[in-house]
């Protein structure tokens, strides 16, 4: 499997590769791959002809340093993941932070017209504007045709459309579902930092969320979040940072319902010092 970390030499490789009926899937990861990275790769390689999978940490997206320090970082498996799908239709592309940011790691500030501001964005000041900044960054070097994202971190999800809508960047970006381990936990790079027993109670998560979907159809939201509270209050090993009912347009929480609109539950819970997050559709 080919796999650079120059910018230069990648373009080079896209550009005696790419014809001008062909197409570019881009995967763009932190590596510490899983099942629902390659579930994303998966689609890109049915509707593209060449997919980029990109493994960078990026800094800028990170609030606390010691999270940054602990992420998982583990190429050469990622690696040997990725050639169980393919050896030829996968490029990687591992940068160097200085690869990316030069000298200086800069981070652009955008108006996402408020998606920014809500719960992500809320516990994490200036994620987003990292999460642009990264991508744009990454758009601009692959120039992909279409690029994958999963949908456990939908709110991120909107940003990246606001993003390309805002820069007019070429690019189709295209949600997949969220894929799940056994017990219905949603797969995370952060999962392999938990113990035996925090995997198991972090099973409680997305039966919160089953719950939810089903008092959705009947009950307030207000109802529905104190309900969610009760669930974590006091529990010995997961802590609910935040739980939100939102429209999935504006991100912005509800207060009663609307017919014509789309809803999700957001929620974020950490096991320990583990930070884990996710969501289900409403309707």
């Amino acid at each position: 499997m080919r796999v650079y970390t120059s910018k230069t030499e990648l373009n080079a490789f896209i550009n005696t590769e790419k014809s001008s009926d062909s197409s570019i899937g881009f995967v763009p990861t932190m590596g510490a791959l899983h099942h629902g990275h390659l579930s994303l790769v998966e689609a890109a390689m049915v509707e593209n002809e060449l997919v980029v999978v990109s493994i960078f940490v990026n800094p800028t997206q990170f609030n606390n340093p010691e999270d940054l320090n602990k992420y998982p970082r583990t190429l050469a498996q990622d690696v040997l993941l990725l050639e169980t799908l393919s050896k030829t239709k996968i490029v990687v592309y591992a940068p160097t932070v200085e690869a990316i940011y030069g000298a200086q790691t800069s981070v652009e500030s955008f108006d996402f017209g408020g998606l920014e501001s809500q719960m992500e964005g809320q516990f994490r000041p200036g994620h987003f504007d990292g999460v642009g900044t990264i991508v744009k960054r990454l758009f601009e070097i692959v120039k992909p045709d279409i690029a994958y994202f999963g949908e456990k971190d939908f709110q991120q999800l909107q940003i990246v459309k606001k993003m390309v809508e805002i820069t007019q960047l070429p690019v189709h970006i295209k949600g997949c579902p969220i894929q799940r381990e056994a017990n219905g936990l949603a797969m995370s790079s952060r999962n392999s930092q938990l113990s035996v027993l925090e995997l198991e109670t972090a099973a409680l998560i997305y039966k919160t969320l089953q719950s939810v979907k089903q008092q959705f159809l009947n009950d307030a939201p207000e109802e529905i979040s104190e309900w969610v509270r009760t669930q974590f209050h006091n529990h010995e090993l997961l802590k609910l940072e935040y739980f939100q009912i939102s429209d999935i347009e504006t991100m912005a929480p509800i207060r009663q319902k609307n017919q014509t609109k789309k809803y999700r539950a957001f929620i974020a819970v950490f096991a320990r010092d583990v930070r884990l997050i996710d969501n289900i559709a409403l309707n």
